[in-house]
Order: structure tokens, then C-alpha cells, then sequence
């Protein structure tokens, strides 16, 4: 059988991350989030921090959560996003795999065993998480939410033309509340693997 990919978007705070990561386990493929920074920064002789706006300096160490591709100019910002995009797609040609994120729904949208996840939960659910997962303090949780989401949003509109939450670029949309990260990890990797049977 042909590489199946799974992408995921997620609302900051629904756990999407350790969900993934669980669900790699689960399916024994690999999982890719972070590290397609850290190869953008090879290709491009940028550093790390360059390519995510000079972390180390920002305030917050979830900086990066709002500006995945650093806020710099738009010029920059385009070259980084069409050599994330070609990484993407070479990821995808390479192994089954679970992409988090950078309009990886958008940048697969043809391959032809993809799977478009949503993870969403309410705020109360997320700011739990935030404050206790992560170990944000409840100002610092509540701040987070909003301006990460509204970043995640504008920058997915911005390269994919539509929000990540919108259902007709989605092919499950799960509220991460109900069975947390294991129980929903499961529930999907599940759920994979029984697409998997049909095609």
C-alpha cells in the first residue's frame, strides 16, 4: 500500500501535540511538528531562533506557538513557507507519517491517502490544560489562548486560504476533552487504521 499521512490542526491548548505523538506510537510511524523548522533553518542558513523570530529573546517561551514561521517580513516568510512546503511534500512522498500543523492539510491536500484531523476542546478544558500541562500561569493561559489561536488562524488563511477549523478541509473533527490525549490518540489511530482497510 502507498504512504498514508495523517496532518493535524489543533486549537492551542487541545493537547494536539502529545495527541500526535501518542498516535505515532499507536501506528508506529514517525510524527513531524518542530523538526521542519529545524531543516527550513539547515536549508535556508538560518538559524533556529532566526526562523522562529529570535526565541531565545522572546518573552514567552511559547512564542513560537504564535509565529511558527517567526513574523518577519512577508518576503521572508513566503521563502520559509515554500521550503516548508517542499519538505512537507517530501516527507509525505518518503513514509507514512503524522504532520503537525503549517498548512500541511493544505500543502497534501492532493496526496491520495490523507487524513485532515481537527482537535479542538472548550476554552475551560484548554485553559486546564494550560495551567496544568504546561504549567502556564492562568493570566499567562488565558492570554495564549486567544492570541495563539487568532495567529494560527491568520497564518493559515494567509497560505491556505481558509481556516484550519473549517469543516470542508477536515475529515474528522474531535473534541479532545472527551477522552484525552490517550483515550484520543486511540479513538484516532483507530479510526486510521480502519480507513486504511478500504483503500
Amino acid at each position: 500500500m502507498d504512504n498514508f499521512v495523517i496532518t493535524i490542526n489543533r486549537q492551542f491548548g487541545s493537547l494536539g501535540r502529545p495527541i500526535a505523538r501518542k498516535m505515532s506510537e499507536l501506528l508506529n510511524i514517525e510524527y513531524y511538528d518542530r523538526d521542519i523548522v529545524d531543516t527550513v533553518a539547515k536549508e535556508m542558513h538560518l538559524s533556529v531562533s532566526a526562523v522562529s523570530d529570535a526565541e531565545e529573546s522572546a518573552k514567552s517561551s511559547f512564542f513560537h506557538m504564535k509565529f511558527p514561521l517567526g513574523n518577519g517580513t512577508s518576503a521572508i516568510q513566503e521563502d520559509i513557507f515554500h521550503s516548508q512546503k517542499r519538505i512537507i511534500a517530501e516527507l509525505a512522498d518518503k513514509e507514512s507519517c503524522i504532520i503537525v500543523g503549517r498548512c500541511s492539510d493544505y500543502v497534501l491536500r492532493n496526496h491520495p491517502h490523507l487524513t485532515r484531523v481537527f482537535i479542538y476542546a472548550p476554552k475551560e478544558a484548554r485553559y486546564r490544560n494550560c495551567v496544568e500541562n504546561l504549567h502556564m500561569t492562568p493570566d499567562a493561559a488565558r492570554k495564549m489562548i486567544a492570541e495563539v489561536d487568532k495567529a494560527r488562524d491568520a497564518y493559515h488563511m494567509q497560505f491556505a486560504g481558509y481556516l484550519p477549523s473549517d469543516f470542508n478541509h477536515n475529515d474528522i473533527m474531535i473534541n479532545s476533552s472527551f477522552l484525552g490525549v490517550d483515550g484520543t490518540a486511540a479513538y484516532l489511530a483507530d479510526f486510521i487504521t480502519q480507513r486504511m482497510k478500504t483503500l
